[in-house]
């Protein structure tokens, strides 16, 4: 079982153990926001919730902008695997502006790409082909891709993290 743990804001922070989540309770360090229903944990001095999610007590202070790295399935997520010229199921990524032009490994310059697109584009930009793009390419945002494990998300965790978003 994980435990969503939120910030003082309410912005997601991370997921840990629901052990670690009530050790986190107990010590008054923060505090339960939803639970398990019908599965409490028992301890020696009685009966506890288990936390489903959990809201800090005190602020924490997250060290610079969270920056996703850049990866080849991290594009393919980001574009739902279509793509970013034809809009047909994508299983490669492209380059807008090729690497032996200058065109950097960066979230603005990659897109997901089908393999007839992809070998017909080659070492050209979209304009030289008289392509458009579908969408302009963009760094993912949203809690779902800076804290890790929000992929495989509890139903209780969803007004927290944003997906309806």
């Amino acid at each position: 079982m994980r435990t969503l743990v939120l910030n003082a804001g309410y912005e997601p922070l991370a997921i840990v153990s629901f052990k670690r989540a009530l050790v986190l309770v107990m010590n008054d360090k923060a505090t339960v926001v939803e639970r398990v229903d019908g599965d409490p944990v028992w301890g020696t001095r009685g009966r506890h919730d288990r936390p489903a999610v959990i809201l800090l007590t005190r602020y924490v202070r997250v060290p610079g902008a969270r920056r996703v790295p850049v990866t080849r399935r991290g594009v393919l997520r980001r574009d739902a695997h279509h793509c970013g010229y034809c809009g047909k199921a994508a299983s490669t990524i492209d380059h807008v502006l090729p690497r032996s032009r200058g065109g950097a490994d960066s979230w603005e310059n990659l897109v997901a790409c089908c393999l007839r697109c992809n070998n017909v584009k080659g070492d050209r930009t979209p304009q030289e082909m008289n392509w458009e793009l579908r969408f302009l390419p963009q760094p993912p945002h949203g809690a779902h891709w800076t804290v890790r494990g929000t992929e495989r998300s509890e139903p209780s965790w969803e007004p927290y993290l944003g997906m309806a978003a």
